[in-house]
């Protein structure tokens, strides 16, 4: 046999080898096709019958079955965290509360509490429009009037300006090819409540976001050629430790109000605080159960005064002496003088009135003021009773006993 024959027989071997190879592996590939398609084509048909109408889950929560939250009025102690809150909740325009004080003193239960006490709004607002409700009013077309439940969103100490702010619908980019914005936190939250847990340790450029919302009211977002602006006016409230850092005054100024809490000292309290707490570790729903009667009269009370509200007067000398109090206790600006004015018409309306007494000033005017004085360093003396010895020269009033 010539060497020619011998080289066609092995590249005749050769060739069929490779062609019975590619073939094994075109089979191959077509049968993984095959069982990849049929997998999802079962995926499909399964999650067709599962997300079907006649035998989908509801997608909302039934009210016993979400997390339950302990009571307000079930909360002992901390009367003075207790009104500020309440305060804002009948005037949101007061701007706030911060709440310092030490750690396992109940500052988060009971801010998270105000949820049941929270009342009914309208959604559509003539005086918080958006561009394009605005321009649908101009145009004298009927807008639909709901009414929805006050909602607060918790503002995590790890959360993006992205998922603050709001950001570029990727999803609707991709699929449609249009710009379209995703709205953040601070949309969710307007005309709502904003809780930031732990607020002294925020980063910078998240207060420097609130502290533009809190300002002006509306958030601009200048994303990717897209420039969007929404109505962002939220309660700010806020809670921390002072034992891990302090505030920037920036941010300190625009809460309205300012709360400190102590750890209870009298041991029968504390007993109380902690058979409280072990009934509801035990059954929530039978404990929240128990304080239902004072819940709803607590609810009524709350939507009386803030009905009220409005008929609340303020005599004129004492607009006067409260602003002559700020005015010797050096602070600045004109915050102090407008929120002392709204929370003493809150507290008077919670307590079934229509004029401001004395009394309402001086329950409140420390918790508007505190946080507003001058820091000393050399100074011992508490700024909330700083705000107090002022207040009791200026009104000659006697401090109760």
């Amino acid at each position: 046999m010539c060497f020619d024959e011998i080289e066609n027989g092995m590249c005749s071997v050769v060739r069929s080898s490779f062609l019975q190879g590619t073939k094994l592996r075109t089979e191959r590939k077509a049968l993984s096709s095959i069982h990849t398609l049929r997998t999802l084509l079962v995926v499909k048909n399964a999650a067709s019958t599962v997300l079907s109408p006649e035998q989908a889950p509801s997608k909302v929560i039934p009210k016993e079955s979400q997390r339950p939250v302990y009571p307000f009025t079930a909360i002992v102690g901390q009367e003075e965290m207790k009104l500020c809150l309440l305060l804002n909740v009948i005037d949101p325009k007061i701007g706030g509360v911060m709440i310092m004080g030490d750690r396992g003193t109940g500052k988060s239960t009971t801010v998270r509490s105000l949820v049941d006490l929270l009342p009914e709004i309208k959604v559509y607002d003539p005086e918080l429009m958006s561009e394009e409700v605005r321009s649908k009013v101009q145009q004298n077309l009927d807008l639909p009037v709901a009414t929805t439940k006050i909602t607060m969103v918790d503002l995590p100490l790890g959360a993006t300006e992205d998922r603050v702010c709001g950001t570029i619908d990727i999803e609707k980019a991709l699929t449609e090819g249009v710009k379209a914005f995703e709205p953040g936190l601070l949309a969710k939250a307007n005309r709502g409540i904003l809780y930031v847990d732990e607020v002294n340790l925020l980063d910078d450029h998240l207060v420097d976001v609130l502290l533009d919302s809190a300002a002006s009211g509306w958030n601009t977002v200048e994303r990717e050629g897209i420039s969007v602006s929404h109505p962002a006016r939220f309660i700010l409230i806020g809670s921390g430790n002072p034992e891990e850092g302090e505030l920037r005054p920036q941010l300190l100024d625009r809460f309205g109000m300012h709360a400190q809490v102590g750890t209870v000292r009298n041991a029968e309290l504390r007993v109380k605080i902690v058979e409280e707490r072990a009934r509801f570790d035990q059954d929530p729903k039978a404990f929240r159960e128990s304080y239902r009667e004072e819940q709803e009269k607590l609810q009524n009370q709350i939507s009386l005064a803030r009905t009220s509200l409005r008929s609340v007067k303020i005599p004129h000398d004492i607009r006067v002496k409260i602003s002559q109090v700020c005015s010797d206790l050096n602070v600045d600006g004109l915050r102090g003088d407008i929120v002392t004015n709204r929370a003493a018409k809150a507290l008077a309306a919670l307590r079934g009135r229509e004029e401001v007494t004395i009394e309402d000033v001086y329950t409140v005017i420390p918790n508007c003021l505190r946080h507003r004085l001058r820091k000393d360093p050399l100074e011992s003396i508490d700024s909330g009773l700083l705000v107090v010895e002022k207040f009791c020269e200026v009104f000659g009033y006697a401090r109760p006993a």
